[in-house]
């Protein structure tokens, strides 16, 4: 089954780390997209923006798009996973 949550981020960035951390403590199934290292998963995060601009980390939670959320915010949207 492909995870229901999805980070574009960057390897070295402080916060889709910060991003990853806290989905694996949550014990969180999700797929993290590289779009520094991968030209696909760049222009998928692209296409999510009207600017096409590379706004990450932007988490994905189904259809939900959202771009560096806080920890409630987060949450709350994880929570209507269930």
């Amino acid at each position: 089954m492909v995870p229901k949550i999805k980070i574009y981020g960057a390897e070295r960035c402080h916060k889709s780390q910060y991003y990853i951390q806290f989905l694996k403590d949550l014990n969180l199934d999700f797929q993290f997209l590289d779009v520094e290292t991968n030209e696909a998963n760049a222009e998928a995060l692209r296409s999510l923006y009207k600017n096409r601009r590379l706004n990450f980390p932007t988490i994905m939670i189904g259809e939900k798009k959202l771009r560096n959320p806080s920890d409630s915010e987060l949450k709350k949207w994880i929570e209507k996973l269930s």
